[in-house]
């Protein structure tokens, strides 16, 4: 939990110092952001590497286990329709787009954005950053009520890269595999779900 709250402080920290404009503007233009998630990923890459029961534990996945990006898929639309029922000013089209984002909010809300307009677009935004962030602080107690599949279907399509350190801690390095693919899938159909619900 500790780990958890240490990452939002740090996107409190980063976000302040974005209005504030403490940090040069300049410095992002260059996608330092991009390159840090290289690293991040490298690093992660590193640390799977040096793990001799890797492979085994590729191998070894189940074809249940490989289910799980569907699951996650399905039960993200669900509560999405669920949602709209409660938020009546939105249909079912755009509360199903907003779903579909699973947590990839930089993609997801260009998508809505340019289809649906700024509003909505400002919607996804924060919902899909809000999915990831309670990942984030949330996988402990995931793992311990849920199991230790809970905060790889939480964390959506951020499974293979922002959110893969804590799983890896919470759940254990054996689901380091299954959190790459269901990432990997969960990401590759996020574009084509947004853009079928925002055509509707």
């Amino acid at each position: 939990m500790k780990s958890s709250i240490v990452i939002v402080g740090f996107f409190i920290l980063g976000t302040l110092c974005g209005v504030f404009d403490i940090l040069p503007a300049e410095w992002f233009e260059g996608g330092v952001s991009f390159y840090a998630l290289c690293a991040l990923m490298f690093c992660v890459g590193v640390g799977i590497g040096n793990d001799p029961h890797t492979v085994r534990n590729f191998r070894s996945l189940s074809v249940r286990l490989t289910l799980l990006p569907l699951f996650t898929i399905l039960g993200t639309l669900a509560g999405a329709a669920v949602a709209s029922l409660v938020l009546t000013t939105r249909s079912l089209p755009e509360c199903m787009a907003v779903g579909s984002g699973f947590a990839y909010y930089s993609l997801s809300s260009i998508f809505i954005t340019e289809y649906k307009g700024v509003e909505l677009g400002t919607i996804a935004l924060l919902s899909n950053i809000s999915r990831e962030i309670i990942t984030l602080l949330c996988a402990p107690l995931l793992v311990r009520f849920f199991g230790p599949l809970a905060p790889i279907a939480s964390g959506g399509a951020t499974t293979m890269d922002t959110t893969l350190p804590v799983i890896i801690r919470y759940s254990g390095r054996e689901y380091a595999i299954l959190s790459i693919f269901h990432g990997f899938i969960v990401d590759f159909s996020v574009p084509f779900l947004v853009t079928f619900f925002c055509s509707l």
